[in-house]
């Protein structure tokens, strides 16, 4: 019985990467509601947080900030070829918040009973909170450029904001736990 599901849990992993690069190929590059190198960034975080030992807090959040990236990616795209619907943003990021967490689940990323602070799992806390901030930090740049006739105020505005702000936060989630 465990040898099957070692074996459904390979053919997981082969399909999940598969579907990951044939996703990412035809996508890439197409919309840029969210700038690629914002999200380069923000991949680049989570990956090092990862190799680090980082708390999954701290690494959720990151996970949940690239998750509003290609969210919005995938929306824009979609909107432009003149496939969108009334709440396709929230079908897609729903769709993509699943993909994310329930592997994770089956993996014990997430719902490990000793990963919890106040009763909520480290990494789901974590999405949560990339999530709140860099939607805030977006709305924030994007604010700074009304503010400023339309400009930004400084060179790669739209990718320090969001990305310090993460980093920032990061600092004081890493300095409380």
């Amino acid at each position: 019985m465990q040898l099957i599901f070692l074996k459904m849990k390979q053919a997981y992993n082969k399909l999940a990467i598969l579907s990951s690069v044939v996703f990412g190929f035809l996508w890439a590059g197409v919309a840029k509601a969210v700038c690629p190198v914002c999200v380069v960034a923000v991949g680049a975080g989570l990956g090092l947080s990862r190799w680090l030992g980082v708390d999954d807090i701290i690494s959720g959040m990151w996970i949940g900030a690239l998750l509003v990236s290609i969210t919005v990616w995938t929306h824009e795209w979609i909107v432009k070829k003149g496939w969108g619907f009334k709440f396709s943003l929230y079908v897609i990021g729903a769709i993509y918040y699943a993909l994310t967490i329930v592997p994770l689940y089956f993996y014990d990323v997430v719902g490990h009973p000793l990963n919890n602070i106040f009763g909520i799992d480290k990494f789901i806390l974590g999405v949560i909170l990339g999530t709140t901030f860099f939607i805030a930090a977006v709305l924030l740049h994007n604010f700074l450029k009304t503010k400023n006739n339309g400009k930004s105020f400084f060179p790669y505005q739209k990718v320090v904001v969001p990305v310090l702000t993460l980093i920032i936060i990061s600092l004081i989630l890493w300095m409380i736990i």
